[in-house]
Formats: C-alpha cells, sequence, structure tokens
C-alpha cells in the first residue's frame, strides 16, 4: 500500500485540518516530469513516516490546482497545520526534499521549546 494520499475537493479538508507536515504533489498523468519525480516523491514518503505525503491530479481536481494557483506541474506544497508555507515548481529529489522537510520540522521544534 502506497503512503501517498491522493486527495480530491471532497477529502482535502479533512487531511488539511491535519496537525503537522504535509507535503501535497500536484501533477497530471500525461506530464513527463511529474512521472520522473513520482518515484522521488514515493522514497520520501516510505523514509519519513512520521510527515504526510499527498498527490492532487490536476485535471482531476481544478478546484484545488486554482485554489492554490498551480501552474507548472509538478509543484510541491508543504502545509503546517493546513496552512501552506512552502512551495516549488519543477523536480525535486527525495533527498531534498526530506532536508526541507525536516528543517521546518526541527524549526517547530525549537519554536515550540522557546514558547514553553
Amino acid at each position: 500500500m502506497s503512503p501517498i494520499e491522493h486527495l480530491t475537493e471532497q477529502s482535502f479538508p479533512d487531511a488539511a485540518a491535519r496537525p503537522g507536515l504535509t507535503a501535497i504533489g500536484f501533477w497530471a498523468s500525461w506530464c513527463g516530469p511529474c512521472r520522473v519525480m513520482a518515484p522521488q516523491f514515493e522514497r520520501a514518503a516510505k523514509l519519513r513516516p512520521q510527515y504526510r505525503f499527498a498527490k492532487v491530479d490536476v485535471d482531476e481536481q481544478l478546484v484545488l490546482a486554482a485554489r492554490f494557483e498551480i501552474r507548472p506541474i509538478p509543484t510541491l506544497v508543504v502545509l503546517r497545520d493546513g496552512q501552506p508555507i512552502a512551495a516549488q515548481s519543477d523536480l525535486i529529489a527525495a533527498d531534498a526534499l526530506l532536508a526541507a522537510l525536516d528543517r521546518i520540522a526541527a524549526a517547530d521544534q525549537s519554536d515550540r521549546a522557546q514558547a514553553a
């Protein structure tokens, strides 16, 4: 079973309401770079089960793509507690994605520790 959730307009609100980090890959089946990035995204999801990973097919989910103003694909959007905090278009390797997510998570922990 894939650790990546496929989001729709209907399932997105519940997925976005979950606390923590969620990486969402916006893609399309006809997109060559999206097909190249897919195994990297899958690898990242398997290596970091503490983060959530999801995909949105921009051809099937036009409302979600418009909400996030997705133009080029692939585009990766990172949510923290349901709020967008980062986005990048084009290919991203699993290691680079994981490093970015780990930095965000570490900064969150540091912020929480300072607030306590």
